[in-house]
């Protein structure tokens, strides 16, 4: 009797879940909404004079200039409450539809705007600068989101991304300023992150170790490793080893004229162009390409790949060891791509934030991209809140980009699937 290979669904390969919310997600979703409708109206718009004004900056170089917004806080913030809130009602009157997660996003854009305008009462925010920021806060995420999917999508958990983040963030500064060619930085840092990789990659798959045990004690070696090394080798000779210098903007030609969003999405460091290339090709790879097809089978059912001759342990250590060098760039965007220096635990926990945004876009890399953008622009705003001394303690400031983290990873995303065999050793029979 001949036996068949076992036949594959995309659903069971990971291919994008179309699958309605759930109704009970649904209702708390538009709750939600509605008490940020209330929070707005009573909080953000009547407790503020009719009189009081909000400035938004909305022009930087090279774009094309464009006079400041300004606007009446009170009579703007107001509508914006009503909208959030007719939107959550929305979504607890109509059920489970499609579209919920865009309404959604909607009411939430209308609650930030009116949150921005409240802020910047009586004052001015350079809205511009704003979103360029957010946009460098992003880039270290997008490549640590797109490090995890590589490897778990073959079935290889990667807590070791944090680990990775700061060899490539130390070596990607020590050979720029060493060598002058901030280049050979960014492969150094490519290189600490693959090394790491192949060394997850060889301890999961050839020893069967548990692999979140191992990637957690990549990230403490990494993290003692150097700490070790700054104080014993770049400290001393900090001017040689330590001073890179950085990527500077590259403005593309016409593009970023564009006003408000030319500057923002246009006149950036190529580590924002290669995060942004990377999460395409990542993304077209796994889901519409044979070598995508074959990956996505090794991580949800590794003995039907074998049965069709997919080498699992092969496919394996390959996307395992490509993740570690897109982490290990992520680590290089930290020093030759925005500080210019390594300093101790630089990457502060974003290897971790990297693993909650691949779990909120579901195991996709455009998914995860939506909630990289949203601790990014939580990081960033918290510095301009700071500024604009809007009264919120700065304990609370620094809190909130992990508050934010969890909270959208916890009560947004609700039940989510890994791949089938993720995380699990396989042993050839």
């Amino acid at each position: 009797m001949s036996s068949s290979p076992i036949a594959l669904s995309p659903a069971a390969l990971g291919a994008p879940d179309r699958r309605l919310v759930s109704l009970g997600r649904v209702r708390g979703m538009g709750v939600f909404l509605v008490l940020l409708g209330v929070i707005t109206l009573f909080g953000l718009s009547l407790s503020i004079p009719p009189s009081e004004h909000a400035q938004f900056l909305l022009t930087a170089p090279p774009a094309v200039s464009v006079p400041p917004l300004s606007m009446p806080v009170r009579w703007v913030n107001v509508p914006l409450a009503v909208l959030c809130a007719a939107l959550g009602a929305l979504l607890i009157a109509r059920g489970r539809r499609r579209g919920t997660y865009l309404i959604f996003g909607a009411g939430t854009v209308a609650f930030l705007w009116a949150f921005l305008a409240w802020a910047a009462r009586g004052g001015t925010l350079n809205f511009e600068q704003l979103l360029a920021e957010t946009l460098v806060e992003t880039t270290p995420l997008v490549f640590g989101s797109l490090s995890g999917v590589m490897c778990e999508r073959s079935g290889v958990i990667n807590i070791a991304i944090e680990g990775q983040f700061l060899a490539g963030a130390f070596l990607g500064a020590m050979i720029g300023s060493a060598t002058g060619n901030l280049w050979l930085g960014a492969l150094a840092g490519g290189f600490a992150g693959g090394l790491f990789g192949a060394l997850l990659a060889f301890l999961s798959l050839r020893y069967g170790a548990d692999q979140i045990i191992v990637g957690i004690l990549i990230d403490a070696f990494c993290l003692g490793l150097t700490n070790f090394l700054l104080a014993q080798v770049l400290t001393p000779d900090q001017t040689t080893l330590n001073s890179p210098s950085t990527f500077s903007p590259v403005a593309i030609p016409l593009l970023s004229k564009i006003p408000i969003v030319g500057p923002v999405l246009f006149d950036q460091n190529v580590f924002v162009y290669l995060a942004a290339v990377l999460l395409v090709v990542v993304n077209v790879a796994l889901f519409s390409t044979r070598w995508g097809l074959r990956v996505r089978a090794v991580g949800e059912h590794p003995k039907a790949a074998e049965t069709v001759g997919i080498h699992v342990l092969a496919v394996r250590y390959r996307n395992v060891i490509l993740g570690g060098v897109i982490a290990g760039l992520g680590g290089a965007s930290f020093t030759i791509g925005s500080v210019g220096q390594f300093s101790s635990d630089m990457s502060s926990g974003l290897g971790y934030v990297a693993l909650a945004a691949m779990i909120f876009g579901r195991w996709r890399p455009l998914g995860a991209l939506g909630a990289a953008l949203l601790f990014g622009f939580s990081v960033s705003l918290q510095s301009f809140l700071a500024v604009l001394n809007v009264g919120i303690p700065s304990p609370f400031l620094a809190m909130a980009p992990y508050v934010i983290t969890i909270a959208v990873v916890s009560g947004l995303v609700g039940r989510v699937r890994p791949p089938g065999a993720d995380g699990v050793p396989y042993r050839r029979d």
